[in-house]
């Protein structure tokens, strides 16, 4: 008897690029098969404090509140090492300018709005969808706005200038890559099982890395209209090693987030994080 597993993630392409082999049945997966959900990162940090889906993507932030009921899988970590989401505005903008202003944000649980808290102590968020933060910035609704996914490498042609990237400013900072996104798997699957489906979708990503034209052109679906170049740079970004491992330098990206986070109470306390 099959068994069918609930797989959330976003549909960007480097989630895409990642779970190619697993969605076009290239890879193995010893009598499991997994629904793929598709919903932004967000909806999916929402969903997961509900436990709604056995495995999913979530925000690094979100994982603080997901402790108890999610383990961290190894592989399938979105991470930026020396760059991230970047603050944009209509105008050049020094970080003191950006103090007290209104900053569109992707997502109350998002990773990006966690780092933007720990890089500036004080603006106002304004909450609005990743995909409709730079007609926010470009209309006036919003005075910068943070921006995530493709975003960081298209805004320049809707008229924007980058005030800062993130990831390259925690680098400055810690000497750490900056986490971002993680999977998670639900705990009551058991240990055995966890580490079975952890296997397949390491597999996966292993797959698309070595049949990298093949991925790309299924990730290039989720792109929302941006070029073959974009697409693999973006692919590029955000499946590398750290993707297949976070390794001990991810680990300590993870947990140096957690503690700055805690020390300056933007999260309740630094979450038991256990690694599949």
């Amino acid at each position: 008897m099959v068994e069918t597993l609930q797989l959330g993630h976003s549909p960007d392409p480097d989630d895409a690029f990642m779970f190619y082999a697993l969605a076009a049945d290239k890879i193995e997966t010893d009598g499991l098969k997994f629904e793929h959900i598709l919903k932004d990162i967000e909806s999916l940090n929402q969903w997961a404090l509900k436990g709604q889906l056995e495995i999913t993507a979530v925000s690094v932030h979100a994982y603080a509140y997901l402790a108890d009921r999610y383990a961290v899988l190894r592989s399938g970590a979105s991470v930026g090492d020396g760059y991230g989401p970047i603050v944009v505005a209509r105008e050049e903008m020094t970080e003191k300018g950006l103090r007290d202003k209104c900053i569109g944000v992707p997502g109350k649980l998002t990773s990006a709005f966690l780092a933007m808290q720990l890089y500036l102590d004080k603006f106002e968020p304004v909450f609005i969808a990743f995909d409709h933060l730079m007609d926010a910035v470009r209309t006036g609704a919003v005075d910068a706005a943070l921006l995530i996914h493709e975003g960081q490498l298209t805004h320049g042609l809707h008229g924007l200038k980058k005030i800062v990237d993130l990831g390259e400013w925690w680098k400055k900072e810690t000497g750490l890559p900056l986490p971002l996104g993680i999977n998670v798997i639900r705990k009551d699957l058991g240990e055995d099982r966890m580490r079975k489906i952890s296997s397949i979708l390491s597999g996966s990503i292993k797959w698309g890395l070595r049949h990298r034209g093949d991925a790309l052109q299924y990730a290039l679906q989720f792109g929302r209209g941006i070029s073959e170049k974009v697409g693999d740079q973006f692919v590029e970004m955000y499946v590398n090693d750290f993707t297949l491992d976070l390794g001990e330098r991810g680990r300590k990206g993870i947990e140096e987030l957690y503690r700055r986070a805690a020390e300056r109470k933007l999260i309740p306390q630094i979450p038991a994080i256990q690694f599949i």
